[in-house]
């Protein structure tokens, strides 16, 4: 029978799991902080458990820490690492690091594949594989070379976070607490196309800052992008934001990949300006990275500026994304894991 993991479990999970094995109460808080502040490997290296408590814990756990298969390193020195599941086998998932001056950011994966199946991303093509455990998850930031630099995290990789809520969160409970990595919420951002039920439990539930994949304001327009517009309309979405104050810690910002003639014209920047009037937010633009057959293309520079300009000019705060990692298939929408094939 395969063997369960500790890596991953909450302070209550483990809380139940030594009640189970008659560990001793503390016994849950030490092996937190054995996971978690000092990332140990093994079970044997949990020194101020007794002998006989890690025998018990062996017997029925496996600590579910893995090294990545391999990686890639891009000229601006961004790294996408590949990560083998251990549900499945050859089932595999990227995260992408990318230094910065200021800070050292990590792109994480949630699921391996995604039912969403939008236009313009990679991960979708391969169709749905599995959702990633927290421990999988938490993985992906712990079993870097750069782990300890890392000043954020972004829930931007493969799969859709809030079709994986319940891992998701335990995930950032586990990186937020003070039993866990202590992290502050406001150097975590997850990302949504926009599923509501989910998304208004991350907002009552956690204190991280969300983003939106918006990419086009107009409902008809979205859907031919965004199968998932269908089930959640975009006004619905911004109706359900409307809703919560976003004036305080927590950061919203709106992603809005730029397609040529699709939805970077005056039409489409007045209509966003008309949708988000009012809400405290960020709009983050983003060039569109040219994927295999794919009829898709990247708005121009001179479109993209005057796109912001306007934005910027309604007092709504818009950024352009800098690219990061293209020659390496590492940019936003890439991500494929072409190693399941």
């Amino acid at each position: 029978m395969m063997k369960d993991f500790l890596f991953g479990k909450t302070l209550n999970e483990l809380v139940e799991i030594a009640s189970r094995l008659s560990l001793p109460r503390f016994a849950a808080r030490q092996i937190a902080d054995w996971l978690y502040k000092k990332r140990v490997k093994t079970i044997d290296e949990m020194t101020n458990l007794s002998l006989e408590s890690r025998k018990k814990l062996a017997e029925e756990f496996d600590m579910g820490t893995s090294f990545p298969e391999k990686f890639q390193t891009s000229a601006d020195g961004t790294k996408k690492y590949l990560f083998a599941s251990r549900q499945k086998q050859k089932v595999f998932v990227e995260s992408v690091y990318i230094p910065e001056p200021d800070r050292a950011t990590l792109c994480v994966s949630v699921q391996a594949g995604c039912k969403l199946a939008c236009k313009f991303c990679m991960t979708g093509r391969h169709g749905f594989q599995l959702n990633l455990s927290a421990g999988e998850i938490l993985n992906q930031i712990c079993s870097i070379s750069e782990s300890e630099k890392l000043t954020n995290i972004v829930y931007m990789g493969m799969g859709e976070p809030f079709d994986n809520i319940e891992n998701v969160l335990k995930s950032l409970e586990i990186i937020t607490s003070d039993y866990g990595f202590a992290w502050s919420p406001k150097r975590i951002t997850v990302s949504t196309t926009g599923i509501i039920p989910a998304m208004t439990e991350f907002i009552n539930k956690s204190k991280c800052h969300l983003a939106v994949s918006l990419h086009n304001p107009f409902d008809d327009e979205r859907l031919q992008l965004m199968p998932i517009q269908k089930k959640y309309p975009v006004k619905e979405i911004i109706k359900t934001l409307n809703s919560y104050d976003f004036s305080h810690q927590r950061r919203l910002s709106f992603e809005y990949i730029m397609f040529d003639g699709l939805n970077d014209t005056p039409r489409h920047s007045k209509e966003l300006a008309r949708l988000l009037h009012g809400l405290n937010c960020r709009i983050n633009l983003i060039r569109f990275h040219q994927i295999p057959d794919s009829d898709l293309r990247s708005s121009k520079d001179e479109t993209i500026e005057k796109f912001q300009k306007y934005l910027n000019d309604k007092n709504i705060l818009t950024t352009l994304r800098a690219s990061r990692g293209t020659d390496i298939f590492a940019a936003c929408g890439m991500l494929s894991a072409k190693e399941m094939n």
